[in-house]
């Protein structure tokens, strides 16, 4: 297959490329390190307000301090708890949103956690990977969907070159693994769960004739993060480890999202993150998308049972 030119020329999308961001207010989940952290600092760099949603305050506090320390004073970032894996801390959150946020630019869903090792549930009774990664995003985009409408903002959908592995669709008839699970297969499912209910979505608000949200789908490459050591076993973080060569920064990982939240007319159809080797590090711009993603009777079966799941319904 011969190699797809970058839009964004031979250096690909990069933060110089965005305008000033002041008036303008962002979402980011998990954002208190990794690609969320440095996200946010580089959009609050540009002059945007931005709003953490966090698991934990205490960290929350201190990614807020350094930003402050590093930026200035000035600097307009706040924090509003939220746990992904739990749907009444995200309807808590939502609605906190609701009530201190006039505008939504654009939700950056980028929390994550990945290869747990054992099969853990939810409060909910969905498997761990599914529930946070999925789930809890799925919840969020529907209640704050008015307000990012209203906005004529954007959906941003963090998911993962992962989803090319397990199983290559939705386990309908066990979405939770009670039989047969493995850390990177539930984390696969996960992320592909992700990235079809974006593309299911983009079809929604087109046959609606509501084409003032645009949605994208995006992954960060292979980014030194603390995703691997914070929830996976010790064989991935010892593999992680010996990767390291391999894998770029957390700075560049963030480019993908950033790109997707603020790159005016940019293709809702691509999937973007690093071009370079196995699309793990690299100039950032389009990636193939492979055929399973995008399959309609799956996305569509999906999504009927994720408003089933969750409680919520968004009327598309």
């Amino acid at each position: 297959m011969a190699k797809r030119k970058n839009q964004f020329g031979r250096k690909g999308w990069t933060p110089e490329r965005m305008r000033s961001q002041k008036g303008k207010t962002y979402l980011i989940t998990g954002a208190n390190s990794g690609t969320g952290y440095e996200a946010s600092k580089i959009l609050l760099s540009k002059g945007a307000t931005v709003v953490m949603l966090n698991r934990n305050p205490k960290k929350s506090a201190d990614a807020i301090g350094a930003l402050k320390k590093e930026l200035g004073r000035n600097i307009d970032v706040s924090f509003i708890r939220m746990d992904l894996g739990e749907l009444a801390s995200v309807k808590r959150a939502a609605e906190e949103v609701l009530e201190q946020v006039t505008q939504i630019d654009a939700l950056i869903c980028n929390g994550a956690i990945a290869q747990v090792p054992k099969r853990q549930m939810t409060i909910d009774g969905f498997e761990s990977q599914l529930g946070v990664n999925y789930y809890g995003h799925f919840l969020l985009q529907g209640i704050l969907f008015p307000l990012i409408e209203r906005s004529k903002g954007r959906i941003v959908t963090v998911g993962s070159e992962g989803y090319k592995m397990g199983i290559k669709t939705i386990k309908f008839d066990d979405m939770n693994w009670d039989k047969d699970f493995t850390g990177n297969n539930a984390y696969s499912q996960s992320k592909l769960a992700q990235i079809m209910s974006i593309y299911e979505l983009q079809d929604r608000l087109r046959k609606a004739g509501r084409t003032d949200v645009k949605a994208y789908a995006c992954h960060p490459g292979s980014s030194r993060t603390s995703l691997i050591k914070t929830s996976g076993n010790l064989m991935m973080r010892f593999a992680f480890v010996l990767m390291t060569p391999l894998t770029q920064s957390a700075e560049k990982g963030s480019y993908p999202e950033l790109m997707c939240a603020t790159e005016p007319d940019l293709d809702q159809k691509g999937f973007y993150g690093p071009t370079g080797r196995s699309n793990w590090v690299g100039p950032v711009g389009v990636n193939d998308l492979a055929p399973h993603a995008v399959d309609k009777a799956v996305s569509k079966k999906l999504w009927s049972i994720s408003e089933q799941a969750v409680g919520f319904y968004w009327g598309l």
